[in-house]
């Protein structure tokens, strides 16, 4: 079944901020926000939560628990995309969904100037803040091992864009199979890295800064 995943009041109020210690206030109206918990839609999605370990680019945990979660829309998009997939013998591994506001912070003060291409400004804030956004990629169903893409997940180098032409063809290919199975669910890549994916309605969304601990299921 699945669970509906509400928020807790933390939303900022309307106006505007100087200050990158607050998320960016901004002005409405906004749709309700339904957060769901992706694998509750479908227990065969795979999940790879390397913020909730030292194995990422801030080299420590910045989640407590392994999870993620997306707008309700978004979520169910993902999920037939991953139906989609079963055909060519995938299915979707996800990397992060929904982030806080202060991860997106400490992710742009913790990465070199010259990289933060690949990191989103927290004086925007993130499509990942507003739970529209998901890194993912593929795992093979008769292995269950993840699959090979040109690039490694969160890797900032060219090889990271959705056009490089370089490396392997099949993982080109399955790069590109992906690329083309999300956006048949209104999902457009983001221009610099194959595995960010941003839902069409992102900007019906507010901006959130609520920790996993605060969303409460039922």
């Amino acid at each position: 079944m699945a669970i509906a995943v509400f928020l807790l009041l933390w939303l900022v109020p309307v106006g505007t901020t100087g200050s990158q210690d607050a998320p960016p206030r901004e002005a409405g109206p906004f749709r309700p926000t339904e957060l769901v918990e992706i694998v509750t839609l479908d227990p065969s999605i795979r999940l790879d939560i390397r913020y909730a370990t030292a194995q990422n680019l801030a080299g420590r945990a910045v989640y407590d628990e392994a999870r993620a979660f997306l707008q309700r829309p978004a979520a169910e998009a993902a999920v037939r995309a991953h139906r989609a997939l079963r055909a060519h013998g995938y299915g979707l591994l996800v990397f992060d969904g929904y982030r806080p506001w202060r991860v997106t912070k400490l992710f742009w003060d913790v990465t070199p100037p010259e990289k933060r291409e690949f990191v989103a400004d927290p004086a925007t804030g993130s499509k990942h803040n507003r739970g529209c956004a998901v890194d993912l990629s593929f795992y093979d169903l008769g292995t269950g091992r993840e699959v090979e893409m040109p690039s490694a997940y969160d890797e900032m180098t060219p090889r990271a864009y959705p056009d490089y032409a370089g490396g392997p063809a099949e993982a080109r290919e399955r790069r590109d199979l992906l690329r083309r199975l999300m956006e048949a669910e209104g999902f457009t890549v983001e221009p610099n890295e194959w595995w960010h994916f941003n839902y069409k309605d992102w900007r019906d969304y507010p901006i959130l800064d609520v920790p996993f601990a605060g969303i409460r299921s039922r």
